[in-house]
């Protein structure tokens, strides 16, 4: 049978404020349990709630940035239900009148396939608390739980896609593009293992060519992008057997065990009318007039998908190299400034994606810590564009920059490494090296046209790799060819 995935996914991003949604209570990552969680976040009798602007900006920045409807008036309401880590027995959300609407974003897949995904919605609400069991507190081995009320309270943007995706692949991409946004336009740092950023994911399946929807399951807090595709995966391939046995899925939530690579059921899936949602009476409804949202999208960014295609347009750059560029504001900034100051955007990508790029990966650091900022690359380039130095030079040149001896021209200077472009002495050598070896000229010029890579090399070896490649290859045409 031929099966196909429907997959919708429910993304919670916190935002970066430097306060929760409805206290002043901080919300740094890191300190000790229960030392940020305030008098409102515990829900403590005769405490009121107070909406943090902050918030909201984040929210109407993301709905700009996916050309989502802007809701003029939301409401906040209560979602109901008991659980160790909600102290108030319900969690302030949205759920009738979110205050972004319908919107879309573009993935870019592996064949450079452009896709279109719908998002529903997004609606701000807190985020609840976090359990810890056993190991995680630091016990004897003993079976202990413990509540930490620290994230009670932060703001979340709640993300919802419409079943629009098809494989583990696309949504893949499709969690790396709203990751890539949410950091971009600076609502969220979007860090996986702070549970700054997690996915929820609903599966279903049906025969190819069914119009109807299967009963799906949601795969709760992914933290990764590889276990949410290998979490897709894995129930794929569980509710393919199921079915395919005669069986029925069931409606049911359940988690991924990275440890065994699969996912368990932990409970069957609720739907709204179970959390008996009602709107909360200590908040007034979310009124924004058109003054408030212009002002609060008036310093965006270029956006990602607008900003890679002037790359390709106007730096006629490969939509790969374009992609690669604006994964992150950062990368996408010092590539501009390197391609400006050099005029060669191709020459700056090449070695940004490349040389960079594997440095960067190698030493473990982000390209904002990079010890070769963008007018030391520029340097580099250039000396490459002058002649300074060959491809294999400026790649050594570069390994001793990155580690700290300096910008291009000294390490030129202090290794001795510019390249030797003195024709005369280019030809000299050469001459040399031809009569010194008789015998493969006269195989050369009797048709053994590889034999032309060992001149290159002898004259390559005897000037340690400093001679002008471009030289070298003319002078030794001239001199075999005469």
């Amino acid at each position: 049978m031929q099966w196909e995935s429907v997959i919708g996914l429910e993304i919670h991003t916190q935002l970066a404020t430097v306060s929760k949604i409805f206290s002043g209570a901080a919300t740094t990552f890191g300190a000790a349990p229960n030392t940020q969680a305030c008098a409102i976040d515990l829900g403590l009798p005769g405490v009121l709630p107070v909406l943090n602007v902050a918030a909201v900006r984040c929210a109407v920045r993301f709905g700009h940035a996916i050309g989502a409807e802007i809701a003029p008036r939301s409401v906040f309401a209560r979602k109901n239900y008991f659980y160790p880590d909600l102290p108030k027995g319900y969690q302030i959300s949205q759920y009738e009148l979110p205050i972004v609407g319908r919107g879309q974003i573009e993935i870019i897949l592996d064949q450079g396939e452009v896709k279109t995904i719908g998002i529903t919605r997004a609606h701000l609400e807190e985020d609840a608390g976090k359990s810890l069991h056993d190991d995680q507190l630091g016990t004897d081995g003993g079976s202990y739980s413990g509540i930490d009320l620290n994230r009670a309270g932060t703001p979340l943007l709640e993300i919802v896609s419409e079943p629009d995706l098809r494989s583990p692949q696309e949504a893949v991409a499709y969690a790396r593009t709203i990751h890539q946004l949410v950091r971009w336009i600076g609502i969220s740092d979007g860090n996986m293992q702070e549970g700054s950023f997690r996915v929820d994911a609903n599966i279903s399946l049906r025969l190819r060519g069914e119009t109807r929807l299967g009963t799906r399951a949601e795969i709760k807090n992914i933290n990764s992008f590889r276990f949410l595709q290998k979490a897709l995966e894995f129930e794929i391939e569980r509710q393919q057997e199921i079915l395919e046995d005669g069986g029925e899925v069931v409606q049911e939530t359940r988690l991924y065990d990275a440890a065994l690579d699969e996912t368990r059921s932990m409970r069957s899936k609720e739907e709204a009318n179970d959390y008996r949602y009602f709107p909360d009476p200590d908040l007034l409804p979310v009124e924004l007039d058109a003054a408030f949202i212009t002002e609060t999208i008036a310093d965006l960014p270029e956006l990602p998908a607008t900003m890679r295609q002037r790359f390709c347009d106007h730096y006629g750059l490969s939509a790969h190299d374009a992609g690669l560029l604006t994964s992150d504001h950062h990368s996408a900034t010092y590539f501009e400034q390197v391609a400006t100051e050099i005029n060669d955007a191709k020459l700056a990508a090449n070695w940004i994606n490349g040389a960079l790029a594997a440095a960067l990966n190698k030493a473990g650091l982000e390209l904002t810590a990079s010890p070769v900022d963008a007018q030391q690359l520029a340097g580099l380039l250039k000396r490459i564009q002058d002649g300074s130095l060959s491809g294999k030079l400026a790649k050594q040149v570069f390994e001793a920059m990155f580690n700290g001896e300096g910008d291009a021209d000294t390490v030129i200077a202090a290794r001795g490494l510019e390249q030797m472009t003195d024709s005369a002495a280019i030809e000299q050598l050469i001459d040399s090296i031809l009569a010194a070896n008789p015998q493969q000229v006269a195989q050369y010029r009797a048709g053994k046209d590889k034999l032309f890579g060992f001149f290159v090399g002898q004259v390559m070896k005897q000037t340690q790799g400093k001679a002008n490649p471009q030289q070298v290859n003319e002078c030794l045409q001239a001199k075999l060819n005469a």
